[in-house]
This record gives C-alpha cells, structure tokens and sequence, in this order.
C-alpha cells in the first residue's frame, strides 16, 4: 500500500517519510553486538537514535550534543517514554568528548560526522572513550529495513536539495560520503579494526577498541 502510494503521488515530502531511528538502532545492534552497560549517541539532537537504542536494550544512553535545547527536548521524551532513569544528557562536541578514557561500551552517531571541524580528532576522541572490546558506528544512513520505496524517496529529496545548492555542493556532499574519505579518516586516525557498510545514500564506518 505504501509502495503504491509513493508511485501514485507526483512527490512525497520529508514529513511523509517513516522514521529512520528504529531500523537505524536495528542495524547498530546487528553489526555492533555491542556489551549492554554505557552507550553514547554523540551528535544525539533530540535524541532519536539513542532513545530508539534505549528502548531495545537495559543500558545506560548518554546522548552527547553541543545544542542544549535539543538535549532538554530529549530527556523530555525520554521521560515520556519511560526511559529517563537510564538516558542521560552532557553538552560536548566530538573534538572534545566529556566523558572518561575507556567508558562507554558503544558510540554511534547519526549524521554529525559531516559536521565535525576536525573528523580525525573526533575519531581519536570515540576511540579514547571506548572501553577495550568496545564499538563505534559512525556515518549516516536509514537502516537496512527501511523501507525500499520511502529509501528512493529519500534519496530523491536529499539530492533534489543538494542540487539547488550547487554544482560544489553535489561534489562535496558526494567526497563527504565515499568509501574512499571513510577509509582514509580512519587511517588518519589510527584505527586498525575497521569496516564500512554502504547505506545509500549514507555510509557507515564500525570500529572496535582493541583489547590490549
């Protein structure tokens, strides 16, 4: 029914789309096996992906976000969602985290790489906080059960907007998401543990810390 009705309709809107954080936090608990104990949405906003993480799993979430009206909105929701004795809210940028070395069990972070000042730093700062063993998502993506129709039309409207930008734009938003970029900021980084998993019209980079 849905198919039919993104065929039928001359063009969908963002807000017609299904949400992503479910299949989004699926995909993070499939390729990660992540240990249950402290995860860290970082570049969280109002906290979709790691509430959606919070919901299927007895961790601690500590959502990281330099914005603290999007952190208050999130513990909003995570209070009305039952969830606000395990989800906590730090104000932090990547280059920088606020959180102790060897801490968390998991980071993931949606979209925020891409607005990272310095990407490497960032990177090295995920590594440091992770406890050995642990593991980090980071990219962007909708998740591989998103739905195939509501994907197409995603993908549409992010580039439809791209374009409108610029010949420029389309050229960094394309370098900003290769494989090629992924690998070379990971190696940049240190990391020596690492994988990519293509997410049209995202990517995703998974690292573990190595157990010494």
């Amino acid at each position: 029914m849905e198919a039919a009705v993104a065929r039928n309709k001359k063009q969908i809107t963002w807000e017609e789309l299904p949400e992503y954080f479910s299949t989004v936090a699926a995909d993070v608990l499939s390729f990660c096996q992540p240990e249950e104990g402290v995860w860290v949405d970082l570049g969280s906003g109002s906290g979709g992906l790691g509430l959606a993480l919070a919901e299927r799993s007895e961790s601690i979430v500590i959502l990281v976000d330099p914005d603290s009206g999007a952190l208050g909105a999130a513990q909003e929701a995570a209070g009305l969602r039952g969830l606000a004795g395990r989800v906590r809210s730090v104000a932090g940028r990547a280059e920088s985290l606020p959180l102790l070395d060897a801490s968390a069990d998991l980071v993931v972070s949606r979209g925020s790489i891409f607005f990272w000042e310095d990407k490497v730093k960032g990177l090295r700062e995920v590594y440091r906080v992770l406890k050995p063993g642990g593991v980090a998502m980071i990219g962007g993506g909708v998740g591989t059960e998103y739905p195939a129709w509501a994907r197409r039309e995603f993908v549409k409207l992010r580039a439809g907007g791209v374009k409108r930008q610029g010949e420029e734009a389309v050229a960094r938003f394309r370098e900003a998401r290769s494989p090629e970029t992924f690998k070379r900021l990971a190696r940049r980084a240190g990391l020596l543990n690492f994988r990519l998993e293509l997410d049209p019209p995202g990517i995703w980079l998974i690292f573990r810390k190595d157990v010494s």
